[in-house]
């Protein structure tokens, strides 16, 4: 299915139509500090560089693992089967759930899935590293090298993404891991990661940034801020453009992106571009798809309020504008903005709620919904069709990267 396009609005309101192997593994907690400890100044040159081969979760030869290939195979069968199987696909809002979606969510209802449930942080962020692995196949043509960069509470791992077939400056996208501020990292988001260098013609910068329970808000986005701070102010380091770098996330990722989009108003470096995957906007959780889609489509409203407890010190943040961007009483300033949903996906409305308020404000905003998908889909390249969902927001960030790069004093 194709995805519902909402495009740009003008002034006047017219709508336009795997895991890396030999992997120095990121040191998380003690070390950086909490949000609330004495701030801690890093050296001011970052560790020297690793480079990263990307074996893990696939075979040292590239290519899928039995376990993937025996995915790949499930998800292909015929509608028809799939729906002897686990019965016929939901239909919600005038939307048609996948059939390989729905597949992988009725497997995960007869508990044969990783569900990533529970209130265990480690057991959680272990699951999502195993499905991440199982559901993205290799991705070659991009090198990828680790780094450190200094950071307000401690040194931040980063990844440093290129396509083999980069030459020359490139603009930069600073992109943050989704996982609710507490699961994922440079492993679980490498494979997007490196869809996004390959297809976007830009490099990517994949930030390490500090995750709740251990760091709650605001550590995650003062880290989020720093990174996307220093990358602005160091473009040889990243063979970038000066002052070309655009910020993208997904989920949670997203909204730090979007955070950093709002603090940099009061900065000397802006982002040029910002691209938010099923972004999290409103952590009020009041917005009808919540409700409507929060059971049984992967991520659920239980995890959502559990995410929630994990990042936020006091409920009462949840009307803070840098946890939920939606509420800013000003959205205007900001760079040019995509924003994608998808059509089962709990987070839905807020995502198209934020686009809406983007386009009064005067920002120069489109929205797609992927209406047959579900949250996470950036990550499921083993899905059919998969890839090439990645692919087009890759290359839909790219372009709108590269057109703010050209209006550029």
């Amino acid at each position: 299915m194709q995805p519902t396009a909402r495009g740009a609005r003008s002034a006047k309101g017219d709508r336009t139509a795997g895991l890396p192997g030999e992997l120095i593994t990121p040191r998380r907690t003690a070390h950086r500090g909490s949000a609330g400890a004495k701030q801690v100044k890093a050296p001011e040159s970052p560790e020297p560089d690793r480079r990263i081969r990307h074996s893990g979760g696939v075979s040292d030869r590239g290519r899928l693992t039995l376990a993937q290939r025996g995915v790949r195979r499930t998800l292909s069968m015929p509608p028809a089967m799939i729906s002897r199987l686990v019965g016929p696909p939901p239909q919600i809002d005038g939307r048609t759930l996948a059939a390989p979606v729905n597949l992988i969510l009725g497997l995960e209802r007869r508990g044969a899935a990783t569900t990533g449930r529970g209130e265990d942080v480690a057991q959680r962020r272990a699951d999502l590293r195993r499905s991440a692995q199982l559901m993205m196949p290799p991705i070659p043509g991009v090198t990828a090298v680790e780094r450190r960069i200094p950071g307000p509470a401690g040194s931040i791992p980063i990844r440093f993404y290129r396509s083999s077939h980069a030459a020359g400056p490139a603009p930069v996208i600073v992109y943050y891991h989704g996982g609710g501020w507490v699961v994922g990292d440079l492993d679980s988001h490498d494979g997007a990661c490196r869809m996004l260098a390959l297809h976007s013609g830009c490099s990517v910068v994949s930030v390490d940034y500090r995750r709740a329970p251990e760091n709650p808000f605001p550590g995650p986005l003062v880290d989020a801020t720093a990174a996307f701070e220093y990358v602005f102010g160091h473009p040889a380091d990243f063979s970038g453009i000066p002052g070309a770098v655009a910020v993208m996330g997904d989920s949670a990722g997203a909204n730090l992106a979007a955070g950093v989009c709002l603090a940099a108003r009061e900065g000397r470096g802006r982002p040029v571009a910002q691209s938010l995957v099923y972004p999290a906007t409103d952590l009020r959780l009041g917005h009808r798809s919540v409700d409507t889609l929060g059971t049984g489509f992967l991520l659920t409203k239980p995890d959502i309020l559990w995410y929630r407890r994990q990042y936020l010190p006091a409920l009462v943040l949840v009307e803070d504008p840098r946890v939920s961007p939606l509420l800013a009483e000003d959205l205007s300033g900001l760079p040019p903005t995509r924003i994608w949903t998808a059509g089962f996906d709990p987070l839905r409305d807020e995502g198209m709620a934020f686009a809406d308020r983007l386009r009064e404000a005067g920002v120069d905003t489109r929205d797609r919904c992927f209406d047959d998908q579900i949250h996470g889909f950036f990550g499921m390249g083993l899905l059919p069709g998969g890839l090439a969902n990645i692919a087009s927001i890759c290359r839909e960030t790219g372009q709108l990267v590269h057109a703010a790069v050209r209006g550029m004093p």
